[in-house]
């Protein structure tokens, strides 16, 4: 019985590049931590963006914060200290929360275009279904019910015996690189149930996410004034960017694979690496820069700041 697992990372990847390597996954985690923290900060002590939104967005930053706590600490002390082993249960315990906070990041954009969704076809209705402590209940119960739902997959998994085999072809333990080590009759079975489950996960939210941009389409082709097209068109772009940065990618993956177009390892693994850490630490630039009322803000103590410093200048 298997006491202890050694993850690989990149295969094949030469000594020699292990140090700017890790310098880079330093790099990335420290924008994910750094830009995140950053956008929950300003969202908590700006009370003008006390809105059920920025509630989403916040939810949505925390989510990336945490998925890149439990990714990259490890695989950067793979590169940096040679630190490849890691325990059973360490192992189990971060598949566990990669695929919760994987999950709970796919129910964040529902929420997210859900909010567009009310708050531009039925305008009178959204202040009623959608007030920060509606939305704040609703983060948590995403939180709460898919930590309890998520449990049984990586339980049901820790039912196979792993016999001989103890290395991860991967950056982290995920369900599939984990599984692919058991042997035994129930197999097939685990992995049909976390596929179900995966699918669900991901394309019941993908299905209204879809469903819920196109009409806010159908309702912005519907105006008569420019204006007011472009201003809703504005509100949306955030979150289809940052909707697009979680699901494109995945997609892709998912439809070559239904296709037969099998990738080489390292081009696999690198590829997951991309879509599970870029949008992580791209989204605080999109809520920075493509969000008016966080934009204004920072605009605003920006020039607050200019000003005060200038007038300390003279004063001097």
């Amino acid at each position: 019985f298997l006491v202890r697992f050694i993850i690989i990372g990149f295969p094949g990847l030469p000594p020699e590049y292990y140090g700017p390597v890790s310098v880079l996954l330093l790099l990335v985690f420290l924008a994910i931590v750094i830009g995140n923290g950053f956008t929950i900060a300003v969202i908590i002590f700006e009370r003008t963006l006390h809105k059920p939104i920025y509630v989403i967005f916040s939810n949505l930053a925390m989510t990336d914060i945490c998925f890149g706590v439990v990714t990259l600490p490890k695989i950067i002390a793979r590169y940096w200290w040679n630190d490849m082993i890691t325990s059973f249960g360490a192992c189990f315990t971060q598949m566990y929360f990669v695929h919760s906070l994987g999950a709970i990041q796919s129910l964040n954009l529902l929420m997210m275009a859900l909010d567009r969704f009310v708050a531009i076809w039925f305008p009178f209705k959204y202040p009623i279904l959608f007030t920060n402590k509606a939305v704040a209940i609703a983060c948590t119960m995403c939180w709460v019910l898919t930590f309890i739902r998520l449990l049984g997959i990586v339980l049901h998994a820790l039912t196979l015996p792993y016999c001989d085999q103890n290395i991860i072809m991967q950056c982290y333990c995920d369900h599939i690189s984990i599984t692919r080590l058991g042997c035994g009759d129930g197999l097939a079975y685990v992995n049909s149930v976390a596929l179900a489950n995966a699918m669900v996960t991901l394309l019941v939210p993908l299905t209204f996410i879809i469903l819920s941009y196109f009409s806010v389409i159908i309702a912005v082709l519907r105006m008569s004034q420019t204006e007011r097209r472009h201003k809703v068109l504005s509100t949306c772009a955030p979150q289809l960017f940052i909707t697009c940065l979680y699901y494109v990618p995945r997609c892709f993956v998912y439809l070559a694979n239904v296709l037969g177009f099998n990738f080489n390892l390292v081009i696999r693994i690198i590829i997951t690496m991309m879509y599970s850490l870029i949008p992580a630490a791209v989204n605080p630039i999109i809520y920075c820069f493509k969000t008016k009322d966080i934009k204004n803000v920072l605009m605003r103590r920006f020039k607050k700041g200019k000003v005060s410093t200038g007038l300390k200048t003279e004063c001097k």
